[in-house]
């Protein structure tokens, strides 16, 4: 497995749409596993393949279980490709989000509390997941991703201006 390079703002390939993926084949496969070993170096709990600089409808997510006594966390990523979600909630809820595309920089964002998504799993198979909580939360954020949204769009527009002149200044340091 490989690590990518993480695409950070103010890149304008974060705001492109991401393309469907005709077929799961070997080659989704291998960018699904390098986007893995990539969230988990990071650290994250979800990274859509734009985030990466692949136009695709891939995400990879674990948003991590714990187990035992100890509350050992127990590795349990979740693949999905050309998720879309069907229902979602009237309910929300608000966790505070973060983005490995938007690094040092968290808000809190309200979102439906519960959501149904239809998704391909790693070997191609459509699937159904019902989420809550957290992984509902990273669901809405890694689909926002492939439809060029940021989790700052459901931020104010001071807050969301801030951040972006931020990085731009940050970038021409840089350069």
């Amino acid at each position: 497995m490989a690590l990518l390079p993480i695409v950070t703002l103010p890149d304008q390939r974060l705001r492109d749409p991401s393309a469907a993926v005709g077929h799961v084949d070997s080659s989704i496969r291998t960018l699904m596993d390098d986007m893995l070993a990539t969230m988990y170096d990071a650290p994250g709990i979800g990274l859509a393949a734009i985030q990466v600089g692949i136009a695709k409808r891939v995400v990879v997510m674990d948003v991590g279980k714990k187990r035992g006594e100890e509350e050992e966390e127990v590795k349990d990523p979740v693949f999905l490709v050309n998720p879309e979600i069907i229902r979602a909630s009237e309910e929300t809820s608000v966790y505070e989000e973060g983005c490995l595309s938007i690094p040092d920089f968290y808000a809190e964002v309200e979102r439906p509390a519960r959501v149904l998504v239809r998704y391909l799993d790693r070997m191609g198979v459509r699937r159904e997941l019902e989420a809550d909580g957290l992984l509902a939360t990273c669901i809405q954020h890694e689909i926002d991703h492939l439809n060029g949204v940021l989790f700052i769009d459901h931020i104010s527009r001071l807050k969301r201006e801030r951040v972006i002149k931020r990085f731009i200044k940050e970038r021409r340091r840089e350069a």
